[in-house]
């Protein structure tokens, strides 16, 4: 039973090996690598991180960007309460109604509420970031292999263009986006925000947080998902070795 135990383990490990190698590969330039706290089979979201990177998405990336999937309420699982999250949601103004007179009217936001977007369509978004279209960053890690990593590579990886090359008007270099010359200019500089937990707010700690906040907005339930499935595992280990154990029973008795 042991030896069985052994080999499915050794199996369960190629496979994860063999997945998260598919994942990284996926071309281009080798994306920086950082250490994430959700990552693995035990993973877990970094909640501070977290919230550092909401302010970061708020007072950084929701002038261009929305958040069209993720609902205000849910940010009680990063430990917001109640208030805090009325409040956040507050700030926002939504068009209501129609009212008792048939009129639509504008109020201000509710934790049922999703993060609005900036524009009121992609015609004005293409208007005013001179025809580029800025994503929605509700599933932004989720949209490449690796996400997480290249989120926060992106992020870091403006610089000067090489003298080799002539950038179009409008565009950035940047080392980890495919072309390397991008729409967006350079969104992070230090000091941009001021974390109130007193944490130095670098483009690279600002980079880490906000991808942290928006993996999680990816996957708000990534946490019960492994619970769940190591608790599958578990199961499925217990009940492979009590077949093993009957089938060397059943074998014995008819020899």
């Amino acid at each position: 039973m042991l030896k069985f135990v052994k080999y499915l383990s050794i199996a369960a490990l190629v496979t994860f090996s063999f997945v998260g190698t598919a994942q990284s590969a996926g071309g281009g330039v080798e994306l920086k690598s950082a250490s994430w706290k959700h990552g693995g089979l035990f993973g877990t979201y970094d909640r501070a991180a977290a919230q550092r990177g909401l302010q970061v998405y708020r007072e950084v990336c929701a002038g261009c960007h929305g958040l069209g999937l993720v609902a205000f309420r849910t940010l009680a699982d990063l430990g917001f309460s109640e208030e805090e999250i009325k409040a956040i949601a507050a700030e926002s103004e939504f068009t209501d109604g129609p009212d008792g007179a048939g009129d639509m009217f504008e109020r201000p936001g509710k934790p049922f509420d999703k993060f609005p977007s900036p524009f009121p369509n992609e015609n004005a978004a293409r208007a005013s970031n001179g025809g580029a279209y800025p994503p929605d960053l509700s599933l932004m890690t989720k949209a490449r292999a690796d996400g997480d990593n290249y989120m926060y590579s992106l992020l870091t990886g403006y610089a000067d263009a090489p003298a080799d090359v002539e950038l179009a008007s409008g565009m950035s270099y940047n080392a980890y986006f495919p072309g390397h010359q991008i729409a967006m200019p350079s969104p992070l500089n230090d000091d941009g925000v001021e974390y109130s937990d007193g944490t130095p707010a670098t483009v690279d700690q600002m980079a880490k947080d906000v991808t942290v906040f928006l993996a999680w907005a990816a996957e708000p339930k990534l946490e019960q998902r492994k619970s769940i499935g190591l608790k599958v595992i578990l199961f499925l280990l217990i009940l492979a070795g009590l077949f093993y154990a009957v089938k060397r029973k059943i074998w014995s008795d008819l020899h």
